[in-house]
Protein backbone atom coordinates (compact mmCIF):
# COMPACT_ATOMS: atom_id res chain seq x y z
CA UNK A 1 0.00 0.00 0.00
CA UNK A 2 1.16 3.88 -0.59
CA UNK A 3 2.29 5.56 1.60
CA UNK A 4 0.23 8.88 2.49
CA UNK A 5 1.38 11.38 -0.17
CA UNK A 6 2.33 15.17 0.76
CA UNK A 7 -1.05 16.58 -0.16
CA UNK A 8 -4.39 15.36 -1.43
CA UNK A 9 -4.03 14.43 -5.63
CA UNK A 10 -7.72 15.90 -5.79
CA UNK A 11 -6.39 18.96 -5.17
CA UNK A 12 -3.75 19.02 -8.04
CA UNK A 13 -4.64 19.58 -11.59
CA UNK A 14 -1.67 19.94 -13.48
CA UNK A 15 2.43 19.32 -12.24
CA UNK A 16 5.45 19.78 -14.39
CA UNK A 17 8.76 17.35 -13.75
CA UNK A 18 12.06 19.10 -14.47
CA UNK A 19 14.88 17.00 -15.33
CA UNK A 20 18.56 18.72 -15.81
CA UNK A 21 19.16 15.25 -18.51
CA UNK A 22 16.99 12.69 -20.05
CA UNK A 23 16.57 9.84 -17.38
CA UNK A 24 17.00 11.97 -13.83
CA UNK A 25 13.28 12.09 -13.78
CA UNK A 26 12.83 8.46 -14.57
CA UNK A 27 15.53 7.56 -12.03
CA UNK A 28 13.76 9.91 -8.98
CA UNK A 29 10.06 10.50 -9.31
CA UNK A 30 9.16 7.70 -12.21
CA UNK A 31 6.89 5.95 -9.04
CA UNK A 32 5.55 8.92 -8.01
CA UNK A 33 5.18 10.30 -11.88
CA UNK A 34 2.88 7.24 -12.33
CA UNK A 35 1.08 7.83 -9.83
CA UNK A 36 -0.36 11.72 -10.77
CA UNK A 37 -0.63 10.35 -14.28
CA UNK A 38 -3.14 7.49 -12.77
CA UNK A 39 -5.04 9.93 -11.08
CA UNK A 40 -5.39 12.06 -13.71
CA UNK A 41 -3.09 15.14 -12.78
CA UNK A 42 -1.72 16.39 -15.99
CA UNK A 43 1.45 16.17 -16.08
CA UNK A 44 4.36 17.84 -18.20
CA UNK A 45 8.15 17.19 -18.42
CA UNK A 46 10.82 19.67 -19.26
CA UNK A 47 14.41 18.61 -20.06
CA UNK A 48 16.85 21.01 -19.78
CA UNK A 49 19.74 19.68 -21.72
CA UNK A 50 20.60 16.30 -23.95
CA UNK A 51 22.38 15.20 -21.69
CA UNK A 52 25.35 15.13 -24.61
CA UNK A 53 28.12 15.68 -22.42
CA UNK A 54 28.06 12.42 -20.73
CA UNK A 55 31.23 10.82 -22.02
CA UNK A 56 34.14 14.06 -21.65
CA UNK A 57 36.17 12.56 -24.70
CA UNK A 58 33.59 12.50 -27.20
CA UNK A 59 33.92 14.91 -29.94
CA UNK A 60 31.02 17.21 -31.25
CA UNK A 61 30.08 14.75 -33.80
CA UNK A 62 29.61 12.46 -31.14
CA UNK A 63 28.30 14.17 -28.49
CA UNK A 64 25.61 15.25 -31.21
CA UNK A 65 24.95 11.47 -31.60
CA UNK A 66 24.20 10.67 -28.01
CA UNK A 67 21.85 13.49 -27.33
CA UNK A 68 19.61 12.21 -30.56
CA UNK A 69 20.12 9.00 -28.65
CA UNK A 70 18.99 10.08 -25.14
CA UNK A 71 16.19 11.79 -26.50
CA UNK A 72 15.14 8.77 -28.45
CA UNK A 73 15.83 6.70 -24.58
CA UNK A 74 13.82 9.14 -22.63
CA UNK A 75 10.42 8.84 -25.18
CA UNK A 76 10.81 4.55 -24.95
CA UNK A 77 11.33 5.17 -21.21
CA UNK A 78 7.85 7.24 -20.66
CA UNK A 79 6.22 4.77 -22.83
CA UNK A 80 6.98 1.67 -21.09
CA UNK A 81 5.96 3.96 -17.78
CA UNK A 82 2.64 4.00 -19.49
CA UNK A 83 2.49 7.30 -19.77
CA UNK A 84 3.64 7.90 -23.60
CA UNK A 85 1.52 10.53 -24.08
CA UNK A 86 3.55 13.09 -21.51
CA UNK A 87 5.55 14.83 -24.70
CA UNK A 88 9.14 16.53 -23.34
CA UNK A 89 9.78 19.56 -24.04
CA UNK A 90 13.60 20.24 -24.71
CA UNK A 91 15.21 23.20 -23.25
CA UNK A 92 18.54 22.20 -25.38
CA UNK A 93 21.08 23.69 -23.19
CA UNK A 94 24.23 22.59 -22.57
CA UNK A 95 24.90 19.68 -20.74
CA UNK A 96 27.42 20.25 -17.83
CA UNK A 97 26.99 24.16 -18.27
CA UNK A 98 23.63 24.59 -16.67
CA UNK A 99 25.70 26.82 -14.29
CA UNK A 100 26.92 29.88 -17.07
CA UNK A 101 22.89 29.39 -18.58
CA UNK A 102 20.97 29.89 -14.68
CA UNK A 103 19.01 33.23 -16.03
CA UNK A 104 18.11 31.78 -18.83
CA UNK A 105 16.78 28.65 -17.29
CA UNK A 106 15.04 30.49 -14.69
CA UNK A 107 13.34 32.56 -17.00
CA UNK A 108 12.14 29.55 -19.11
CA UNK A 109 10.74 27.86 -16.00
CA UNK A 110 9.09 30.90 -15.01
CA UNK A 111 6.95 30.83 -18.24
CA UNK A 112 6.40 26.68 -18.45
CA UNK A 113 5.59 26.62 -14.37
CA UNK A 114 3.13 29.14 -14.61
CA UNK A 115 0.11 27.54 -14.46
CA UNK A 116 1.66 24.31 -12.42
CA UNK A 117 0.39 23.17 -8.96
CA UNK A 118 2.85 20.79 -8.22
CA UNK A 119 6.72 21.09 -9.32
CA UNK A 120 9.27 18.45 -8.90
CA UNK A 121 12.33 19.23 -9.88
CA UNK A 122 16.36 18.08 -8.99
CA UNK A 123 17.63 18.27 -5.46
CA UNK A 124 19.38 21.99 -5.37
CA UNK A 125 22.04 19.80 -2.60
CA UNK A 126 22.50 16.95 -5.12
CA UNK A 127 26.37 16.88 -5.64
CA UNK A 128 25.92 17.31 -9.74
CA UNK A 129 26.04 20.77 -10.79
CA UNK A 130 23.66 20.46 -13.20
CA UNK A 131 21.32 19.10 -10.52
CA UNK A 132 21.89 21.54 -8.57
CA UNK A 133 20.74 24.64 -11.19
CA UNK A 134 17.96 22.48 -12.50
CA UNK A 135 16.89 23.01 -9.25
CA UNK A 136 17.31 26.15 -7.79
CA UNK A 137 15.58 27.50 -11.13
CA UNK A 138 13.11 25.52 -10.21
CA UNK A 139 12.20 26.85 -7.10
CA UNK A 140 12.98 30.59 -7.86
CA UNK A 141 10.62 30.15 -10.93
CA UNK A 142 7.66 28.20 -9.67
CA UNK A 143 4.12 29.81 -8.43
CA UNK A 144 3.81 30.87 -5.07
CA UNK A 145 0.76 28.60 -4.69
CA UNK A 146 2.79 25.41 -6.24
CA UNK A 147 3.85 22.71 -3.73
CA UNK A 148 7.37 21.43 -4.91
CA UNK A 149 9.44 18.46 -4.31
CA UNK A 150 13.11 17.66 -4.78
CA UNK A 151 14.21 13.70 -6.07
CA UNK A 152 18.01 13.22 -5.30
CA UNK A 153 20.07 11.51 -7.70
CA UNK A 154 23.84 11.40 -6.90
CA UNK A 155 22.91 12.27 -3.41
CA UNK A 156 22.56 8.60 -2.46
CA UNK A 157 25.51 7.19 -4.32
CA UNK A 158 28.14 10.50 -3.53
CA UNK A 159 26.87 11.55 0.04
CA UNK A 160 26.92 9.75 3.25
CA UNK A 161 23.57 9.45 4.85
CA UNK A 162 24.62 11.04 8.07
CA UNK A 163 25.73 14.59 6.12
CA UNK A 164 24.86 17.61 7.72
CA UNK A 165 23.48 19.15 4.51
CA UNK A 166 20.43 16.03 3.60
CA UNK A 167 17.52 17.82 5.07
CA UNK A 168 15.81 14.83 6.55
CA UNK A 169 13.33 16.66 8.36
CA UNK A 170 11.68 17.23 5.01
CA UNK A 171 11.97 14.08 3.82
CA UNK A 172 8.41 11.66 2.21
CA UNK A 173 8.83 8.72 0.99
CA UNK A 174 6.56 7.55 -1.41
CA UNK A 175 6.25 3.34 -1.95
CA UNK A 176 5.99 2.14 -4.55
CA UNK A 177 3.09 -0.32 -5.78
CA UNK A 178 4.42 -3.88 -7.44
CA UNK A 179 3.26 -2.43 -11.01
CA UNK A 180 4.55 0.37 -10.01
CA UNK A 181 8.48 -0.75 -9.17
CA UNK A 182 7.81 -3.37 -12.68
CA UNK A 183 7.41 -0.19 -15.10
CA UNK A 184 10.15 1.81 -13.08
CA UNK A 185 12.73 -0.83 -13.88
CA UNK A 186 11.84 -1.46 -17.22
CA UNK A 187 11.95 2.18 -18.03
CA UNK A 188 15.30 2.65 -16.43
CA UNK A 189 16.53 -0.10 -18.97
CA UNK A 190 15.82 1.81 -22.13
CA UNK A 191 18.22 4.06 -21.23
CA UNK A 192 20.81 1.80 -22.99
CA UNK A 193 23.52 4.98 -23.58
CA UNK A 194 23.73 5.14 -19.86
CA UNK A 195 24.05 1.41 -18.45
CA UNK A 196 26.55 0.22 -20.95
CA UNK A 197 29.96 1.19 -21.22
CA UNK A 198 31.03 4.61 -23.53
CA UNK A 199 31.96 5.00 -27.04
CA UNK A 200 35.86 4.89 -25.44
CA UNK A 201 35.17 2.35 -23.26
CA UNK A 202 34.32 4.51 -20.39
CA UNK A 203 32.59 2.81 -17.17
CA UNK A 204 28.96 3.22 -17.53
CA UNK A 205 27.39 6.41 -16.26
CA UNK A 206 24.81 4.14 -14.73
CA UNK A 207 26.95 0.96 -12.92
CA UNK A 208 24.69 -1.70 -11.26
CA UNK A 209 25.99 -0.09 -7.53
CA UNK A 210 23.98 3.63 -8.65
CA UNK A 211 21.41 1.62 -10.27
CA UNK A 212 20.75 0.05 -6.87
CA UNK A 213 19.32 3.11 -5.20
CA UNK A 214 16.17 3.15 -7.36
CA UNK A 215 15.67 -0.35 -8.01
CA UNK A 216 13.83 -0.16 -3.98
CA UNK A 217 10.41 -0.16 -3.03
CA UNK A 218 9.84 3.57 -2.33
CA UNK A 219 11.28 6.99 -4.10
CA UNK A 220 12.24 9.88 -1.82
CA UNK A 221 11.77 13.74 -1.86
CA UNK A 222 12.29 16.70 -0.05
CA UNK A 223 9.69 19.41 0.14
CA UNK A 224 11.72 22.40 -0.82
CA UNK A 225 11.38 26.10 0.64
CA UNK A 226 10.65 29.01 -1.65
CA UNK A 227 12.95 30.91 0.92
CA UNK A 228 10.46 33.62 1.13
CA UNK A 229 7.61 34.01 3.30
CA UNK A 230 4.06 33.53 1.21
CA UNK A 231 3.01 36.21 -0.58
CA UNK A 232 0.04 38.46 0.61
CA UNK A 233 -1.61 39.40 -2.88
CA UNK A 234 -2.26 35.18 -2.60
CA UNK A 235 -4.25 35.52 0.67
CA UNK A 236 -6.25 38.50 -0.80
CA UNK A 237 -7.27 36.24 -3.49
CA UNK A 238 -8.65 33.30 -1.63
CA UNK A 239 -10.69 36.21 0.31
CA UNK A 240 -12.05 37.28 -2.59
CA UNK A 241 -12.62 34.13 -3.49
CA UNK A 242 -14.73 33.91 -0.27
CA UNK A 243 -15.04 34.90 2.61
CA UNK A 244 -14.27 31.90 4.90
CA UNK A 245 -10.90 30.42 2.59
CA UNK A 246 -10.52 27.91 5.24
CA UNK A 247 -13.96 27.32 6.54
CA UNK A 248 -13.11 28.26 9.66
CA UNK A 249 -16.38 28.65 11.16
CA UNK A 250 -17.82 25.32 10.10
CA UNK A 251 -15.22 22.61 9.68
CA UNK A 252 -14.45 20.66 12.46
CA UNK A 253 -10.95 20.50 12.74
CA UNK A 254 -10.78 24.63 12.83
CA UNK A 255 -13.83 24.25 15.91
CA UNK A 256 -12.09 21.68 17.76
CA UNK A 257 -9.00 23.59 17.65
CA UNK A 258 -10.10 26.47 19.14
CA UNK A 259 -11.71 24.91 21.71
CA UNK A 260 -8.53 22.81 22.14
CA UNK A 261 -6.20 25.95 22.32
CA UNK A 262 -8.78 27.82 24.66
CA UNK A 263 -8.62 25.45 27.05
CA UNK A 264 -4.98 25.07 26.75
CA UNK A 265 -4.61 28.35 28.25
CA UNK A 266 -2.48 28.80 31.61
CA UNK A 267 -4.53 31.55 33.08
CA UNK A 268 -8.67 32.61 32.29
CA UNK A 269 -8.03 35.66 31.56
CA UNK A 270 -5.37 38.34 30.28
CA UNK A 271 -4.49 42.43 30.62
CA UNK A 272 -3.72 42.76 26.44
CA UNK A 273 -3.62 39.61 24.15
CA UNK A 274 -2.04 40.23 20.84
CA UNK A 275 -3.32 38.37 17.72
CA UNK A 276 -1.59 38.71 14.23
CA UNK A 277 -2.92 36.76 10.98
CA UNK A 278 -6.43 37.37 12.92
CA UNK A 279 -7.88 36.36 9.20
CA UNK A 280 -11.79 36.45 9.54
CA UNK A 281 -12.42 36.74 13.57
CA UNK A 282 -13.30 33.65 14.45
CA UNK A 283 -10.76 33.14 17.30
CA UNK A 284 -10.53 36.67 17.75
CA UNK A 285 -14.00 36.47 19.19
CA UNK A 286 -13.30 33.93 21.35
CA UNK A 287 -10.29 35.46 22.58
CA UNK A 288 -12.11 38.60 23.62
CA UNK A 289 -13.60 36.91 26.39
CA UNK A 290 -10.48 36.33 27.88
CA UNK A 291 -8.96 39.69 27.92
CA UNK A 292 -9.51 43.61 28.76
CA UNK A 293 -7.81 44.77 25.76
CA UNK A 294 -7.34 42.52 22.57
CA UNK A 295 -5.38 43.68 19.24
CA UNK A 296 -5.44 41.65 15.95
CA UNK A 297 -4.02 42.61 12.66
CA UNK A 298 -4.34 40.61 9.20
CA UNK A 299 -2.60 42.03 6.25
CA UNK A 300 -5.56 41.45 4.02
CA UNK A 301 -8.28 43.90 4.41
CA UNK A 302 -11.35 41.87 3.80
CA UNK A 303 -10.48 39.74 6.59
CA UNK A 304 -9.78 42.50 8.41
CA UNK A 305 -13.40 43.73 7.59
CA UNK A 306 -14.93 40.43 8.45
CA UNK A 307 -12.69 40.24 11.88
CA UNK A 308 -14.32 43.69 12.65
CA UNK A 309 -17.85 42.74 12.06
CA UNK A 310 -17.31 39.47 13.95
CA UNK A 311 -16.41 41.41 16.99
CA UNK A 312 -18.56 44.28 16.10
CA UNK A 313 -19.81 45.50 19.66
CA UNK A 314 -16.47 44.51 21.51
CA UNK A 315 -15.58 47.96 22.24
CA UNK A 316 -11.87 46.72 23.50
CA UNK A 317 -11.24 45.13 20.16
CA UNK A 318 -9.10 46.84 17.90
CA UNK A 319 -8.21 45.32 14.50
CA UNK A 320 -6.23 46.66 11.79
CA UNK A 321 -4.25 46.02 8.25
CA UNK A 322 -0.75 45.00 9.46
CA UNK A 323 1.84 42.50 8.40
CA UNK A 324 4.80 40.15 10.31
CA UNK A 325 6.86 40.79 11.63
CA UNK A 326 6.65 44.53 11.12
CA UNK A 327 3.30 45.00 12.52
CA UNK A 328 4.20 42.95 15.95
CA UNK A 329 4.40 45.79 18.50
CA UNK A 330 3.68 46.42 21.90
CA UNK A 331 3.57 44.72 24.94
CA UNK A 332 1.20 41.45 25.30
CA UNK A 333 0.37 39.18 28.53
CA UNK A 334 -0.78 36.52 25.98
CA UNK A 335 0.67 36.96 22.05
CA UNK A 336 -1.28 34.33 19.64
CA UNK A 337 0.14 32.90 16.55
CA UNK A 338 -2.49 30.76 15.10
CA UNK A 339 -1.54 29.27 11.56
CA UNK A 340 0.64 32.00 10.63
CA UNK A 341 4.46 30.84 10.91
CA UNK A 342 4.68 28.02 8.68
CA UNK A 343 3.84 30.58 6.22
CA UNK A 344 6.60 32.93 6.75
CA UNK A 345 10.17 32.70 5.73
CA UNK A 346 13.51 32.10 7.54
CA UNK A 347 13.98 36.30 7.50
CA UNK A 348 10.58 36.82 8.45
CA UNK A 349 10.40 33.64 10.97
CA UNK A 350 13.57 34.80 12.74
CA UNK A 351 12.12 38.45 13.02
CA UNK A 352 8.78 37.56 14.34
CA UNK A 353 10.15 35.11 17.07
CA UNK A 354 12.36 37.47 18.08
CA UNK A 355 9.49 40.13 18.38
CA UNK A 356 7.66 37.38 19.83
CA UNK A 357 10.11 37.78 23.01
CA UNK A 358 10.51 41.53 22.94
CA UNK A 359 6.63 41.93 22.79
CA UNK A 360 5.84 38.85 25.64
CA UNK A 361 6.03 40.86 29.03
CA UNK A 362 8.13 38.61 31.63
CA UNK A 363 6.08 35.87 32.57
CA UNK A 364 3.20 36.11 29.62
CA UNK A 365 2.40 34.08 27.52
CA UNK A 366 2.75 32.69 23.51
CA UNK A 367 0.78 30.31 22.60
CA UNK A 368 1.26 29.09 19.10
CA UNK A 369 -0.87 26.57 17.20
CA UNK A 370 -0.52 24.71 13.30
CA UNK A 371 -1.34 21.98 11.18
CA UNK A 372 1.24 19.51 11.13
CA UNK A 373 1.48 19.11 7.07
CA UNK A 374 2.72 21.12 4.75
CA UNK A 375 0.36 23.66 3.51
CA UNK A 376 0.03 25.23 0.20
CA UNK A 377 2.39 28.45 -0.37
CA UNK A 378 4.54 27.47 3.05
CA UNK A 379 7.76 27.38 3.20
CA UNK A 380 7.79 25.39 6.06
CA UNK A 381 5.74 22.53 7.67
CA UNK A 382 4.30 23.31 11.39
CA UNK A 383 7.00 21.23 13.33
CA UNK A 384 9.69 23.45 11.61
CA UNK A 385 8.18 26.53 12.46
CA UNK A 386 7.88 25.40 16.03
CA UNK A 387 10.89 23.91 16.78
CA UNK A 388 12.33 27.49 15.40
CA UNK A 389 10.03 29.38 18.63
CA UNK A 390 10.68 26.57 21.15
CA UNK A 391 14.65 27.14 20.93
CA UNK A 392 14.49 30.43 21.71
CA UNK A 393 16.16 31.05 25.06
CA UNK A 394 13.61 33.69 25.84
CA UNK A 395 11.53 31.06 26.31
CA UNK A 396 9.68 27.94 28.61
CA UNK A 397 7.62 25.69 27.44
CA UNK A 398 4.35 25.16 29.92
CA UNK A 399 1.53 22.96 27.55
CA UNK A 400 2.30 20.56 24.76
CA UNK A 401 -0.11 18.88 22.38
CA UNK A 402 0.58 17.35 19.62
CA UNK A 403 -2.26 14.76 17.77
CA UNK A 404 -2.43 13.61 14.04
CA UNK A 405 -3.54 17.21 12.74
CA UNK A 406 -2.25 19.87 14.58
CA UNK A 407 0.49 20.99 17.05
CA UNK A 408 0.12 23.42 20.36
CA UNK A 409 2.33 24.39 22.61
CA UNK A 410 2.05 27.41 25.21
CA UNK A 411 5.16 29.28 26.43
CA UNK A 412 6.23 31.60 29.14
CA UNK A 413 8.56 34.24 28.84
CA UNK A 414 11.52 33.84 30.91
Amino acid sequence: MNDPLPFDLRDIRTATVVAAHPDDETLGAAGFLQRLHSEGVSVSLVVATDGEAAFPRSDHRLRKQLGELRRAELTDSLTRLGIGDVEPLWLGLPDSGLSEHAATLTGELRVLLRDSDVCLAPWPGDPHPDHREAGLATLHAAPDNARCLSYPIWMWHQLSPHDSGIPWHRAVRYALTGAERTAKAKAISAFVSQTTPGPHGEEPILPPEVLAHFEGEEELFFHERPGRSASARRFAELYRASPDPWKTETRWYERRKRSVALSSLPLPHYGTIIEPACGNGNLTRELAARCDRLLAFDPVPDAVAAARTATSGMSHVDIDVATLPEGLTGQADLLVLSEILYYLGDADLAETIARSATVSRRGGHVLAVHWKPWAPDAPRDGWDAHRRLLTHPGFEPLVAHDDEEFLLHVLQRR
